[in-house]
């Protein structure tokens, strides 16, 4: 740390002024081939602002080490969680094979690129997502009968259509595209596809168990009432860093994305990786994960991101904007 501040405190002041902390983040921020990112200028002046904790705009020797703890060590170090959403039979080749929906994505496409990450990268977890929904679950259009829709729906029940969205009477009121039945539990349409590598040690977060309301995110069903084990299960791994990727690129994987963003995590989605639904509804996963400071990467450039040897300024900010977060919160 000491030398670190030494050598980037070009005039010797005992401070770090902005321009000295510019040459850090070009420093930090770069590939292993000498490609340099560097942060926006306001980005640059936002994360100065935070570390300049006396607010006195200079960055002393003794701010410099939360720095250096909080922000460049987990820069340089990340703890990384590849998580592997939904690679299951009825959306590959079940019931629900994504194929026939619009965008004609064949889902097996993302096996081989997600066996040669699990096979060549020393991530620090690995986690596999299941759909696990009871034979009752409020998404199947052969469930349809079991519920009221509400007056309000845009659809009635009697003109539902698979892949339809209708509103369910509440309380309270609850929206719900109507999917073909899939992933059961205990069904061969549920199992994980049989060409999915499937390391030791790895762990399995199963969700849509409440036959009352779907899940789309492996962190939370889509009305927030329940968390799976994933949160706490990434903080027992001391994560900072999840890869994310799967079926179906913009439902579960980009729901999984958006929650690991809010929970304030460093996240990373893998486009090659991940095969999805509608190709419109792709791009506006893809905008607003980049909007959020998430980044999407090609399996190609995971494992220098995952051994620090690649470091983007996107997931730099996140974490300085999660350590002011912090901050204000009192928890740092």
């Amino acid at each position: 740390m000491d030398a670190c501040f030494n050598a980037f405190d070009k005039d010797g002041d005992g401070f770090l002024s902005i321009s000295e902390f510019d040459l850090i983040c070009r420093a930090l921020f770069r590939n292993d081939r000498g490609k340099i990112y560097g942060l926006e200028e306001d980005q640059l002046r936002e994360v100065y602002s935070i570390f300049d904790l006396k607010g006195d705009g200079r960055i002393d020797r003794e701010e410099f080490e939360v720095c250096w703890n909080k922000w460049i060590k987990i820069c340089t170090r990340p703890k990384s969680a590849f998580l592997i959403v939904d690679v299951q039979n009825d959306f590959i080749t079940g019931s629900l094979n994504i194929k026939q929906c619009a965008a004609q994505h064949d889902g097996s496409e993302v096996i081989d690129p997600i066996n040669r990450l699990l096979e060549t990268v020393p991530f620090d977890a690995v986690f596999y997502s299941l759909d696990w929904h009871p034979v009752d679950h409020v998404s199947f259009i052969d469930n349809l009968h079991l519920r009221e829709v509400d007056i309000s729906s845009s659809i009635s029940k009697e003109a539902a259509r698979v892949y339809d969205t209708v509103t369910f009477q509440g309380p309270p009121l609850l929206k719900q595209r109507l999917w073909p039945r899939h992933c059961v539990q205990d069904s061969w349409g549920a199992e994980l596809h049989k060409d999915l590598k499937i390391v030791d040690n790895a762990i399995k977060i199963y969700k849509g168990t409440n036959p009352e309301v779907d899940s789309y995110s492996v962190f939370w069903d889509n009305k927030k009432l329940t968390e799976t084990t994933l949160s706490s299960q990434l903080q027992e791994k001391g994560a900072t860093d999840i890869y994310i990727c799967g079926l179906a690129y913009d439902v579960c994987v980009g729901a999984t994305a958006v929650d690991a963003l809010t929970s304030g995590y460093r996240t990373i989605l893998i486009d090659d990786c991940s095969r999805g639904v509608d190709l419109v509804d792709i791009e506006k996963t893809k905008a607003t994960v980049i909007g959020s400071n998430g980044v999407i990467v090609n399996s190609s450039q995971v494992k220098a991101m995952v051994e620090g040897r690649d470091r983007r300024p996107e997931l730099g900010y996140k974490l300085a904007l999660e350590i002011k977060h912090k901050m204000n919160l009192g928890d740092e």
